[in-house]
């Protein structure tokens, strides 16, 4: 696959998420049983409390359990950026609903019950961050200018060359990889310089499984994974449509890949060979 063919249909993406969206005012049981909202989803990511996949959505954050039940979890919040910090903390930015009490847009927000409570920690009334990842080196988030955080408090900004579609940083934070128009970008000083990745694919969303793996979905559904921290790719499988989001977390010898798509939400046990629908749109 080469970078041309791509690329309409990646700068149509960005350019679709590039405003703020209207906040939503329906509550979160509004999403039908079992199935995922129509609408473009912005994050997915892996609880790694309790395995749970955690969608996060336009009308709020889905959490998705054994058998592909659905729950809504907490207030109407427009998450446009969202990323699990460990057991039951998640980091958001967005916008939020009519009925919630957080500034416009809500910078960066965090839970510690698992996505039922939020509480701003920065940049309220000023950042909506559309690519967000933690580490335990701390923030990494872009909302026109690339911001990094020790503390999710106190931010400095970090000069990137392309404007990023997504970011994901490695566990211990040191390398972060960058999906973007012109190819995939990889930093290994947290964000502080990058380098194209020489041979790699045009990736549309990109994770960590652990310290070494990564893995990424290009916008025609190939699946590819990275065992050097991101500096060699190889094919591992393909979907039947375009990626929105993906979450990857290493268990055990395996790779589980969570990836929402414009058709569904699918997973993986084998680092992305094989996927089985636990959600259809």
């Amino acid at each position: 696959m080469t970078a041309s063919s791509v690329m309409p249909a990646l700068v149509a993406v960005l350019a679709a998420c590039s405003s703020p969206e209207p906040s939503p005012s329906a509550p979160t049981g509004a999403v039908p049983a079992g199935s995922l909202p129509s609408a473009h989803v912005h994050g997915v990511d892996i609880d790694p409390g309790d395995g749970d996949v955690l969608v996060a959505t336009h009308g709020g954050l889905l959490e998705v359990g054994d058998g592909g039940q659905v729950t809504p979890v907490g207030p109407v919040i427009d998450l446009m950026g969202f990323s699990v910090a460990g057991p039951d903390r998640y980091l958001a930015s967005g916008h939020p609903g009519l009925r919630v009490d957080l500034p416009q847009p809500v910078g960066l927000i965090e839970s510690t019950d698992g996505g039922r409570t939020w509480t701003p920690l920065s940049r309220q009334g000023q950042s909506d961050f559309h690519g967000l990842t933690a580490s335990d080196a701390g923030v990494l988030g872009f909302d026109g200018a690339l911001m990094r955080s020790a503390d999710g408090r106190e931010w400095e900004q970090l000069d990137i060359p392309v404007e990023p579609h997504s970011l994901a940083a490695s566990p211990d934070g040191t390398h972060v990889l960058a999906t973007t128009q012109q190819g995939l970008l990889r930093s290994v000083d947290a964000g502080s310089s990058w380098s194209s990745v020489d041979g790699a694919p045009v990736l549309q969303v990109v994770d960590w499984a652990d310290g070494d793996s990564a893995v990424g979905v290009t916008l025609t559904g190939v699946v590819w994974s990275s065992t050097d921290r991101g500096e060699s790719w190889q094919e591992a499988g393909r979907l039947d449509a375009a990626p929105e989001a993906v979450a990857a977390s290493s268990e055990g010898d395996r790779m589980r890949l969570v990836v929402v798509t414009t058709d569904a939400l699918v997973e993986s046990s084998d680092g992305g060979s094989t996927f089985e629908v636990l959600l259809e749109r």
